[in-house]
């Protein structure tokens, strides 16, 4: 009897080839799209190229088709408006830079493929991530794709053990140019489709995400000013939400030598501008952080603390209260930003990871 999988199918060439492999490989294949956002965003009528575009559940259908296993598309709007959306308007709004596609991955997609899977029958799982599973022993561990410039491990970093051990990356060994080619020599439906390079709620047109928290916010925009190193008031602004840490351009300002934000206070609304110096730091607190089982603290590891961070090495300890850690760094490191994620490898293999929290 052959294993049912539940495949996760975006419309997008990754999920299509996985599909395919997992065809070869002897598997029942039950395609599954969710549905998670409608367009044009308000604001922003630009959906060419993005994951989550209309023509995307048509693209994984017509994959399905193509290769011969049923395909069901579920309505998942609501979830993904409380559990990402909201958020992240909210982190904007509270001066933060948050990672919306880690809780994405964590709240919603494998929360309810997981959910499906157990509905429909599947005993494993699978999605078109840049991603591997590792066993070491009886444990199962979450490590890094082979292609690093593709790699989604540091989106998934807090994918629990009890689901690693039904996950399947069917992409995972292979190089994106590889994918491609694969897709176009097996002529599955979308193998000539771009890339999403956006969030998949967002526009890419200039200022989409001050115009897409804009029009959410509900009246809780905070203006307020800008002030220099010294604490001088430089300008004015209309929002924080147009900033993050260590931005440079459209500040607003202008300077004699290059100013960097520096801060954000969303309590008074001011955004505080420095030189490059003043975005190093030498650790960051990290909060409802999750660790690999087993894992002992102190440890050293290669820390990431933006999705286009390489990593720096340094050592992870116990924070001061439950759920929260300390990443030291051997060197400096640039721009520690609020709400983003800090994920931590050795070897490839993830340790754990959580949101910074200063």
């Amino acid at each position: 009897m052959k294993t049912r999988v539940l495949v996760a199918m975006s419309g997008g060439v990754d999920s299509a080839v996985a599909a395919a492999r997992l065809v070869d490989d002897g598997f029942e294949v039950v395609g599954v799209t969710l549905h998670l956002w409608d367009y044009p965003v308000a604001g922003d009528g630009d959906t060419k190229g993005r994951c989550c575009a209309p023509e995307d559940q048509y693209d994984a259908r017509r994959t399905a088709d193509a290769l011969g296993f049923p395909h069901y598309t579920f309505d998942r709007r609501a979830l993904f408006a409380e559990t990402v959306v909201a958020p992240f308007v909210d982190a904007y709004l509270a001066g933060e830079t948050p990672s919306p596609c880690a809780t994405c991955n964590r709240g919603v997609k494998l929360r309810e493929l997981f959910g499906l899977a157990d509905r429909l029958g599947a005993a494993r799982v699978a999605t078109g991530h840049y991603a591997r599973v590792v066993h070491d022993g009886a444990n199962a561990f979450l490590a890094e794709a082979r292609d690093r410039t593709k790699d989604q491990s540091y989106f998934l970093y807090a994918t629990p053990e009890s689901q690693l051990e039904r996950l399947l990356f069917p992409v995972g060994e292979s190089t994106k140019a590889a994918v491609r080619a694969e897709a176009v020599a097996r002529s599955l439906p979308g193998a000539a489709k771009g890339e999403s390079q956006e969030l998949c709620f967002v526009g890419s047109k200039p200022h989409a995400y001050a115009a897409f928290v804009e029009a959410r916010a509900g009246g809780k925009v905070r203006p307020g000013a800008i002030v220099d190193a010294a604490g001088r008031v430089v300008g004015q602004h209309a929002g924080i939400h147009h900033f993050t840490v260590g931005q440079r351009k459209g500040l607003g300002v202008a300077s004699g030598s290059p100013a960097y934000v520096t801060g954000i206070e969303a309590s008074t609304g001011e955004v505080r501008l420095g030189d490059a110096d003043a975005l190093a730091a030498s650790a960051a607190w990290v909060e409802n952080a999750v660790l690999a089982a087993g894992l002992r603290l102190p440890r050293r590891a290669r820390i990431r603390v933006r999705y286009r961070h390489e990593g720096v090495a340094g050592e992870i300890c116990e924070g001061e209260r439950d759920g929260a850690v300390v990443a030291r760094f051997d060197e400096p490191v640039r721009a520690i930003t609020k709400g983003q994620v800090a994920v931590f490898y050795d070897e490839g293999r993830v340790l754990g990871g959580g949101t910074i929290a200063r």
